[in-house]
């Protein structure tokens, strides 16, 4: 199947979704005023909450750590927080940091994740936008290099920069995780205390005693079988994050 496509500037993938950010756009959002929300959902060594075709990809982006008595892998996303308009789009929906702005919206609407194939229902740009413009995807293959070469950036700062990751929340006192899966851990921190530990972490050695983690999880089935594998589950209400489930109801 064959692709085309042409941004006709709607602004509709601008609002309402959250931007995922390199650590350099993390911490250039956090200078300009806005929110960044930080995303952690993790698995196991046994895979337990990965499909066994996407586990290469999983492990290279993510931080091996500790739960109680096993280790556990874990991924963090630091992502620019936008329930409604981004704060960046001016009164005629044009971006107002254009030049400069995230990745991932270079990337929009091509998907990260090689395991997610482009879904144009699933996208917010109107049927114009697929019916003219440059081809995107001929025979099943993207055939954009500009745009390939952003895609590989992207998955190369998500491998190069997981480390500093887990450092930066062990500053925040983020260490609760959702399993892959079956939701996320979503955390909201001071930007302030955000930016700061960005800096502070960024200027210490890279060596460090590896991070803890504990699992919330969506139910006691879950909780079972993740508590079988050696790791620690929390008990608590959760007080300084909030549990997305991904569970059908």
């Amino acid at each position: 199947m064959n692709t085309t496509f042409s941004c006709v500037g709607c602004g509709k993938c601008c609002s309402g979704h959250h931007v995922p950010l390199t650590l350099d756009e993390a911490r250039m959002w956090a200078s300009d005023g806005g929110q960044v929300i930080v995303l952690v959902e993790a698995f196991l060594p046994n895979g337990l909450g990965l499909p066994v075709a996407q586990r290469e990809h999983a492990e290279r982006r993510s931080a091996r750590v500790r739960s109680g008595g096993t280790d556990a892998f874990v991924a963090i996303t630091f992502a620019a927080y936008n329930p409604g308009r981004c704060h960046n789009l001016d009164e005629e929906n044009l971006c107002s940091i254009y030049e400069r702005r995230p990745l991932v919206c270079r990337i929009y609407p091509m998907e990260i994740n090689p395991h997610i194939p482009l879904n144009i229902a699933a996208k917010d740009c109107p049927p114009e936008s697929w019916e003219t413009g440059p081809q995107l995807i001929v025979g099943g293959k993207l055939v954009d290099k500009e745009l390939a070469e952003l895609i590989e950036r992207s998955r190369q700062a998500d491998r190069e920069e997981i480390a500093i990751k887990d450092r930066i929340c062990a500053a925040l006192g983020i260490h609760t995780t959702a399993l892959k899966g079956d939701g996320f851990a979503a955390y909201l921190p001071d930007m302030t205390a955000f930016a700061a530990a960005i800096d502070q972490v960024r200027l210490r050695p890279t060596a460090q005693e590896t991070s803890e983690w504990q699992f919330h999880l969506s139910g006691d089935d879950v909780a079972r079988e993740v508590m079988a594998c050696g790791a620690r589950v929390v008990t608590e209400a959760a007080s300084d994050y909030a549990f997305i489930s991904l569970r059908a109801a």
